[in-house]
């Protein structure tokens, strides 16, 4: 079933659309950068850190939703995620043993539950799916 939009909606959809993957290609694009930047700021200082690699890590992740909107036409919630949780770890990783405890145990609390709001979220794909095959079944010519 083909939904049917009025001439203002197509055009609408059609700009939406455009400027989505254009925008996505370009922040594909500042990533790619970003990280070749990185990458000879740490060729320059000899020195490659714990805190460097989650940096790196968060770029691949960028780069992966990304490529996972090209693929699917659609961002799965829970890279986001993902990328805050390496975020988040990045963070506690740079701030060292001199940090406060409150912070420490925010922090942590905020990956706790950005772990499970991804894990949630993927049980809600799977879900998802399953009723995507239930309902593709019954829909079949053969039943």
């Amino acid at each position: 079933m083909k939904l049917k939009l009025p001439f203002t909606d197509r055009g609408l959809h059609w700009t939406t659309v455009t400027s989505e993957k254009v925008l996505l290609a370009i922040i594909g694009i500042a990533t790619c950068i970003a990280a070749a930047q990185y990458l000879y700021f740490m060729y320059e200082s000899r020195e490659i850190l714990l805190s460097d690699l989650f940096m790196l890590f968060i770029y691949v992740e960028i780069i992966g939703m990304v490529g996972a909107f090209y693929s699917t036409s659609r961002i799965p919630v829970t890279l986001p995620i993902i990328i805050a949780i390496t975020a988040l770890c990045r963070l506690i990783i740079m701030q060292g043993k001199e940090m406060d405890a409150l912070m420490l145990i925010g922090e942590s609390g905020a990956i706790l539950i950005l772990s499970a709001a991804a894990y949630i979220m993927s049980l809600k794909d799977k879900v998802s799916l399953e009723k995507k095959e239930q309902f593709k079944d019954e829909k079949s010519p053969g039943n």
